[in-house]
């Protein structure tokens, strides 16, 4: 009996060690696939097939592809999501196509004054500025604000001085110049000269003109590490008065990041954005309603926003690596790219599916 059990017990490690061998020799190693992508916008509003030539579709599709793969390589060296955000946001800043850095619009004293911001959705450190002027790029000196003081945001004369001390770089008012936003100032002033002449009557045709809003900028990336990184910077609006601030440099209104969720970037009219807590209100949807990136973002704009009368878009990019956009205007410029291989650049009407099944 005993030698019938030795038997039996040899005969088990001989068949437990042949099955290990073909495991070992023809089944690679379980590898958890590492997800990482970017997803950028370059503002929303009137924008059409009818408003945008083929050619002048084609200069921005270029720039935002320049951008986008500026980021991408980032990841794809392993690089963190706050460096691939910053420098692809830099990229649409150095144009003059969108409302930020080089293009940024006028205000009502016919100066560009800049907002931008940045945030971590490892640490939830962020970096700010409002109201800044001759910085050529704004999100650098939000990302400067986050690494060298204890501050979230600066604004105005003050964040400027404080650009200077840390060698960022200027530029004069002739560089921030661009005749498209020059006339589009001159548009709004004449509309609103005319709205003043015209109060007595409703719905006057001045009431009813309508002008094309686009150009703030955002990003939102997902590195290899699993951490998520948003960034948004703009002109504001143009002829804006009194120091008006938007909602791009608040955390939590036109920027958000956080790595238990997702990261956030908005464009649009910023007040309605400041209401709602729109760019945090997407994050709470996903953590405690367990609703997907694609769903928070809907219940956002077109309910919360719209209800309140408010325009604009949104991009999303949740720790899973799925990314949604949504909008509630014509159109809005954006575009993604993931490490699976895929990517997208549009700029027009709504997809009629989903981005992530």
């Amino acid at each position: 009996m005993r030698k019938i059990k030795t038997i039996f017990i040899v005969l088990f490690i001989l068949v437990t060690s042949c099955k290990t061998e073909k495991t070992d020799n023809n089944t690679k190693p379980s590898q958890k696939t590492v997800k990482y992508a970017i997803v950028i916008h370059g503002g929303a509003g009137s924008i059409t097939s009818k408003n945008f030539s083929k050619e002048r579709q084609k200069q921005y599709k270029v720039v935002l592809e320049k951008a986008l793969n500026t980021g991408y390589a980032i990841l794809e060296k392993g690089g963190n999501s706050l460096d691939a955000v910053q420098k692809t946001i830099a990229i649409l800043e150095d144009s003059p196509l969108f409302n930020a850095g080089k293009g940024a619009v006028f205000d009502a004293e016919g100066k560009n004054r800049m907002d931008a911001s940045i945030m971590d959705g490892k640490t939830l450190n962020s970096g700010a500025v409002a109201g800044v002027s001759n910085v050529r790029n704004p999100i650098f000196l939000a990302k400067t604000v986050m690494d060298k003081t204890k501050h979230v945001l600066l604004s105005g004369k003050g964040s400027e001085i404080f650009a200077e001390q840390h060698n960022l770089k200027f530029e004069n008012d002739a560089y921030f110049y661009t005749k498209r936003q020059a006339n589009y100032l001159k548009k709004v002033q004449k509309r609103e000269r005319e709205k003043s002449l015209q109060s007595s009557v409703s719905q006057s045709s001045a009431n009813n003109t309508k002008f094309t809003k686009y150009g703030t900028v955002g990003a939102v990336a997902l590195d290899k590490n699993g951490n998520i990184a948003a960034g948004t910077s703009t002109g504001g609006l143009t002829n804006k008065k009194y120091g008006r601030i938007g909602d791009s440099p608040l955390i939590g209104a036109g920027t958000y990041a956080n790595n238990k969720t997702c990261g956030v970037s908005c464009t649009g009219v910023g007040e309605y954005f400041i209401r709602t807590l729109a760019a945090h209100e997407v994050s709470s949807l996903i953590q405690y309603k367990n609703l997907s990136a694609k769903e928070a973002i809907k219940e956002v704009i077109h309910k919360q926003i719209a209800n309140l009368g408010g325009d604009g878009g949104m991009i999303v990019l949740d720790n899973k690596g799925n990314i949604a956009w949504n909008f509630n205007t014509k159109g809005m410029f954006r575009a993604y790219k993931k490490s699976t291989g895929e990517s997208k650049t549009a700029f027009f009407e709504m997809e009629s599916k989903p981005l992530n099944k």
